[in-house]
């Protein structure tokens, strides 16, 4: 990306949160005493994409991890954690609990705030991190199916592929926050959105709005599934390992 383009020059902040102190949109950076990362320091399968894991509201870098072994074992990865320490209403933190954003589920101009410093935030370490001709596929869950989606809309020809589970859409008001959503509509990269027929977190009319958006802006395939609220299933994995044979970004051999 050019000097125009770089999403680190311009940071985007709002209106101060009620939940997790801060701003929403306030500017920060993966801290890599906490990255995780496969066998040989991610480095053992150079031959197929790189698989970026997240994970989502009070969750943590290793629950990220599984979601990458149940769907491509024998990829390389790395789960990242959030850089926000959630705390209970006695203000003691709570152990292993991580936030991307400043809200279990945000909203309007704080989402736009919140989604892109996360995103920027986690383009930034696989830009300083990552060697430029690895691939490399977000994979997340909730807040980190979000940001999956939103790296696309900041650095489109950086990721290979998304996978999102229950994740949901920034709606793009406040400019300079989805700066890449023309290049995006062009690419047409690969993504699978998976959301649960029983979701109770998300709202349905979100759920139904990233699919359309994605629609229209991705390769998509979009599936939901009977009985499942806002967790991940054994379908979901087959599904999505069947997805990733398909479109060359896993091995066939289990």
């Amino acid at each position: 990306m050019d000097d125009e383009e770089n999403n680190d020059v311009r940071p985007l902040i709002g209106r101060e949160s009620t939940v997790v102190p801060g701003r929403f949109g306030d500017p920060f950076t993966v801290d890599d005493s906490y990255v995780l990362t496969s066998r040989g320091g991610g480095r053992s399968a150079p031959g197929r994409p790189l698989f970026l894991a997240l994970h989502g509201w009070g969750a943590n870098e290793e629950d990220a991890e599984k979601l990458v072994q149940m769907v491509a074992p024998f990829n390389d990865y790395v789960s990242l954690r959030a850089p926000y320490t959630l705390q209970e209403a006695q203000g003691k933190y709570i152990p292993g609990a991580y936030s991307w954003f400043h809200d279990e589920l945000v909203s309007g101009d704080d989402m736009d705030y919140d989604v892109f410093a996360a995103a920027t935030a986690v383009d930034r370490w696989v830009r300083e991190h990552v060697p430029d001709e690895r691939e490399v596929v977000p994979i997340g869950f909730s807040q980190g199916g979000t940001i999956a989606v939103h790296l696309l809309r900041i650095d489109p020809e950086r990721y290979r592929a998304a996978v999102s589970f229950s994740g949901y859409l920034a709606p793009g008001r406040v400019p300079g926050t989805a700066p890449a959503d023309d290049r995006l509509e062009m690419l047409d990269i690969p993504v699978y959105y998976c959301y649960g027929k029983n979701e109770t977190v998300v709202p349905k009319y979100e759920l139904f709005a990233c699919a359309a958006w994605l629609e229209e802006h991705t390769w998509l395939k979009t599936k939901s599934y009977h009985g499942l609220d806002h967790a991940v299933n054994l379908e979901e994995f087959n599904d999505i390992r069947e997805w990733m044979i398909n479109n060359a970004l896993a091995s066939g051999v289990m």
